[in-house]
Protein backbone atom coordinates (compact mmCIF):
# COMPACT_ATOMS: atom_id res chain seq x y z
CA UNK A 1 0.00 0.00 0.00
CA UNK A 2 1.00 3.55 -0.99
CA UNK A 3 1.23 5.53 2.45
CA UNK A 4 3.32 8.78 1.20
CA UNK A 5 4.31 10.33 -2.50
CA UNK A 6 7.74 12.35 -2.48
CA UNK A 7 8.09 14.43 -5.17
CA UNK A 8 11.51 16.00 -6.46
CA UNK A 9 10.72 19.75 -7.32
CA UNK A 10 12.35 20.76 -10.29
CA UNK A 11 11.11 19.12 -13.64
CA UNK A 12 8.97 17.49 -11.43
CA UNK A 13 6.63 19.89 -10.20
CA UNK A 14 8.29 22.82 -11.88
CA UNK A 15 8.96 23.07 -14.99
CA UNK A 16 12.68 24.49 -14.39
CA UNK A 17 14.82 23.83 -17.54
CA UNK A 18 12.05 26.04 -19.25
CA UNK A 19 12.02 28.64 -17.03
CA UNK A 20 16.04 28.12 -16.58
CA UNK A 21 16.44 28.73 -20.75
CA UNK A 22 14.21 31.41 -20.39
CA UNK A 23 15.33 33.76 -17.80
CA UNK A 24 19.38 32.69 -19.15
CA UNK A 25 18.32 34.24 -22.62
CA UNK A 26 17.10 37.36 -20.88
CA UNK A 27 19.71 37.64 -19.11
CA UNK A 28 22.36 37.36 -21.70
CA UNK A 29 20.31 39.82 -23.90
CA UNK A 30 20.58 42.10 -20.94
CA UNK A 31 23.85 42.09 -20.68
CA UNK A 32 24.60 42.33 -24.47
CA UNK A 33 22.72 45.60 -23.79
CA UNK A 34 25.09 46.83 -20.93
CA UNK A 35 28.23 46.18 -23.16
CA UNK A 36 28.87 42.40 -23.46
CA UNK A 37 30.45 41.68 -26.97
CA UNK A 38 29.08 38.43 -27.86
CA UNK A 39 26.47 36.84 -29.80
CA UNK A 40 23.42 35.43 -28.16
CA UNK A 41 23.93 31.76 -29.42
CA UNK A 42 27.69 32.02 -28.08
CA UNK A 43 27.25 33.57 -24.93
CA UNK A 44 23.60 30.85 -23.74
CA UNK A 45 26.42 28.28 -25.20
CA UNK A 46 29.35 29.12 -22.59
CA UNK A 47 26.75 29.68 -19.86
CA UNK A 48 25.54 26.38 -20.16
CA UNK A 49 28.36 25.00 -20.09
CA UNK A 50 29.32 26.30 -16.90
CA UNK A 51 26.31 25.21 -15.14
CA UNK A 52 26.76 21.45 -16.51
CA UNK A 53 30.44 22.09 -14.44
CA UNK A 54 29.42 23.73 -11.62
CA UNK A 55 25.74 22.84 -11.27
CA UNK A 56 22.32 24.61 -11.67
CA UNK A 57 21.94 26.15 -8.08
CA UNK A 58 25.16 28.22 -8.36
CA UNK A 59 24.62 31.29 -7.40
CA UNK A 60 27.22 33.01 -8.68
CA UNK A 61 27.58 31.60 -12.22
CA UNK A 62 27.11 35.41 -14.11
CA UNK A 63 30.79 36.36 -12.12
CA UNK A 64 32.00 32.34 -13.15
CA UNK A 65 30.46 33.15 -16.42
CA UNK A 66 32.27 36.83 -17.36
CA UNK A 67 35.74 35.54 -16.18
CA UNK A 68 35.28 32.94 -18.39
CA UNK A 69 34.12 35.23 -21.21
CA UNK A 70 35.85 38.75 -20.63
CA UNK A 71 38.62 37.75 -18.59
CA UNK A 72 36.98 39.79 -15.31
CA UNK A 73 33.84 41.19 -13.76
CA UNK A 74 32.02 43.97 -14.98
CA UNK A 75 29.37 45.71 -12.62
CA UNK A 76 27.39 47.19 -15.60
CA UNK A 77 27.19 43.77 -17.50
CA UNK A 78 26.69 42.04 -14.00
CA UNK A 79 23.89 43.78 -12.51
CA UNK A 80 21.95 44.27 -15.74
CA UNK A 81 22.28 40.43 -16.16
CA UNK A 82 21.32 39.69 -12.86
CA UNK A 83 18.00 42.15 -12.47
CA UNK A 84 16.99 40.25 -15.75
CA UNK A 85 17.53 36.96 -15.13
CA UNK A 86 15.62 37.95 -11.56
CA UNK A 87 12.93 39.81 -13.24
CA UNK A 88 11.88 36.72 -16.01
CA UNK A 89 12.56 33.89 -13.20
CA UNK A 90 9.61 35.59 -11.01
CA UNK A 91 7.08 35.59 -14.12
CA UNK A 92 7.99 32.09 -14.83
CA UNK A 93 7.67 30.03 -11.68
CA UNK A 94 4.36 28.14 -11.78
CA UNK A 95 3.71 24.85 -11.44
CA UNK A 96 3.09 22.07 -14.31
CA UNK A 97 -0.59 21.50 -15.45
CA UNK A 98 -2.99 19.70 -12.99
CA UNK A 99 -0.01 19.75 -10.24
CA UNK A 100 -2.47 21.49 -7.59
CA UNK A 101 -5.76 19.15 -8.77
CA UNK A 102 -3.28 15.99 -8.35
CA UNK A 103 -2.19 17.13 -4.87
CA UNK A 104 -5.70 17.79 -3.89
CA UNK A 105 -6.99 14.46 -4.76
CA UNK A 106 -4.14 12.76 -2.80
CA UNK A 107 -4.59 14.46 0.37
CA UNK A 108 -7.80 13.82 -0.25
CA UNK A 109 -6.91 9.86 -0.33
CA UNK A 110 -4.92 10.55 3.55
CA UNK A 111 -2.00 10.12 1.18
CA UNK A 112 1.08 11.96 2.86
CA UNK A 113 3.01 14.45 0.59
CA UNK A 114 6.55 15.35 0.96
CA UNK A 115 9.51 17.29 -1.32
CA UNK A 116 13.00 15.91 -1.71
CA UNK A 117 14.93 18.56 -3.56
CA UNK A 118 18.49 19.07 -4.19
CA UNK A 119 17.87 22.89 -3.77
CA UNK A 120 19.51 25.09 -0.82
CA UNK A 121 16.43 25.24 1.33
CA UNK A 122 15.68 29.44 0.81
CA UNK A 123 15.95 28.20 -2.98
CA UNK A 124 13.22 25.60 -2.61
CA UNK A 125 10.78 26.89 0.37
CA UNK A 126 10.67 30.15 -2.18
CA UNK A 127 10.00 28.14 -5.43
CA UNK A 128 7.33 26.24 -3.13
CA UNK A 129 5.80 29.52 -1.52
CA UNK A 130 5.56 31.23 -5.36
CA UNK A 131 3.47 28.27 -6.37
CA UNK A 132 1.37 28.01 -3.81
CA UNK A 133 1.98 24.74 -2.59
CA UNK A 134 3.42 25.19 1.18
CA UNK A 135 0.29 23.93 2.64
CA UNK A 136 0.53 20.33 0.61
CA UNK A 137 3.22 19.08 2.10
CA UNK A 138 4.23 17.09 5.47
CA UNK A 139 7.68 16.82 4.97
CA UNK A 140 10.16 19.06 2.88
CA UNK A 141 14.15 17.22 2.79
CA UNK A 142 17.00 19.78 0.78
CA UNK A 143 20.19 19.79 0.71
CA UNK A 144 20.88 22.10 3.57
CA UNK A 145 19.39 19.17 5.59
CA UNK A 146 21.50 16.42 4.40
CA UNK A 147 24.24 17.87 2.60
CA UNK A 148 24.55 15.27 0.24
CA UNK A 149 22.88 15.12 -3.49
CA UNK A 150 20.98 12.39 -4.29
CA UNK A 151 20.94 9.66 -5.20
CA UNK A 152 22.90 10.09 -1.68
CA UNK A 153 21.33 6.99 0.45
CA UNK A 154 21.40 9.67 3.13
CA UNK A 155 18.69 11.99 1.67
CA UNK A 156 16.34 9.48 0.95
CA UNK A 157 16.37 8.13 4.31
CA UNK A 158 15.70 11.48 6.06
CA UNK A 159 12.76 11.85 4.06
CA UNK A 160 11.45 8.40 5.03
CA UNK A 161 12.34 8.53 9.10
CA UNK A 162 10.30 12.35 9.22
CA UNK A 163 7.56 10.54 7.17
CA UNK A 164 7.52 7.75 10.00
CA UNK A 165 7.23 4.92 6.95
CA UNK A 166 9.17 2.27 5.75
CA UNK A 167 10.20 2.46 1.94
CA UNK A 168 7.78 0.05 0.60
CA UNK A 169 4.84 2.19 1.40
CA UNK A 170 6.41 5.43 -0.11
CA UNK A 171 6.32 6.44 -3.66
CA UNK A 172 9.10 8.47 -5.41
CA UNK A 173 8.59 10.82 -8.25
CA UNK A 174 11.25 12.29 -10.06
CA UNK A 175 12.57 13.15 -13.85
CA UNK A 176 16.49 12.54 -12.99
CA UNK A 177 16.48 8.21 -13.47
CA UNK A 178 20.18 8.04 -12.18
CA UNK A 179 19.21 10.71 -9.31
CA UNK A 180 15.79 10.41 -8.16
CA UNK A 181 14.70 6.91 -9.42
CA UNK A 182 18.26 4.83 -8.52
CA UNK A 183 18.79 6.60 -5.04
CA UNK A 184 15.30 5.63 -4.45
CA UNK A 185 15.39 1.98 -5.42
CA UNK A 186 18.49 1.81 -3.60
CA UNK A 187 16.46 2.08 -0.14
CA UNK A 188 13.90 0.43 -0.91
CA UNK A 189 11.23 2.34 -2.45
CA UNK A 190 8.96 2.51 -4.71
CA UNK A 191 9.76 4.76 -7.96
CA UNK A 192 8.05 6.71 -10.83
CA UNK A 193 9.62 9.08 -13.46
CA UNK A 194 8.08 11.85 -14.29
CA UNK A 195 8.74 11.89 -18.10
CA UNK A 196 7.30 14.60 -18.95
CA UNK A 197 10.46 16.86 -17.56
CA UNK A 198 13.00 14.48 -17.92
CA UNK A 199 16.19 15.47 -19.59
CA UNK A 200 18.44 13.03 -19.04
CA UNK A 201 16.98 9.53 -19.92
CA UNK A 202 18.61 6.44 -18.92
CA UNK A 203 18.61 3.21 -20.17
CA UNK A 204 20.19 1.50 -17.22
CA UNK A 205 18.12 2.62 -14.40
CA UNK A 206 14.19 1.37 -14.69
CA UNK A 207 11.11 2.95 -12.55
CA UNK A 208 8.56 0.64 -11.72
CA UNK A 209 6.33 3.20 -13.38
CA UNK A 210 6.37 6.45 -15.29
CA UNK A 211 4.05 9.04 -16.29
CA UNK A 212 3.47 11.85 -19.04
CA UNK A 213 1.31 13.82 -17.08
CA UNK A 214 1.61 14.43 -12.94
CA UNK A 215 -2.60 13.02 -12.97
CA UNK A 216 -1.88 10.25 -14.09
CA UNK A 217 -0.24 9.25 -10.17
CA UNK A 218 -3.63 9.09 -9.44
CA UNK A 219 -4.56 6.05 -11.53
CA UNK A 220 -1.00 4.36 -10.11
CA UNK A 221 -2.24 5.21 -6.23
CA UNK A 222 -5.84 3.26 -7.30
CA UNK A 223 -4.13 0.49 -9.02
CA UNK A 224 -2.15 -0.30 -5.61
CA UNK A 225 -4.36 0.50 -2.92
CA UNK A 226 -7.38 -0.54 -3.98
CA UNK A 227 -6.82 -3.21 -6.71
Amino acid sequence: MIKAVVFDLDNTLIDFMRLKTRSCEEAVLAMIGAGLDMKKEEALKVLFELYDKYGLEDQKIFQKFLRATIGRIDWKILSSGIVAYRRVKSGYLEPYPRVHSTLINLKVRGIKLAILSDAPKMRAWLRIASMRLTDFFDVVVTHDDTKHFKPHPATFKLVLKRLGLPPQEVLMVGDWPERDILGAKKVGMLTCLASYGCVKPSKRVKPDWSINSIEELINIIESVNDG
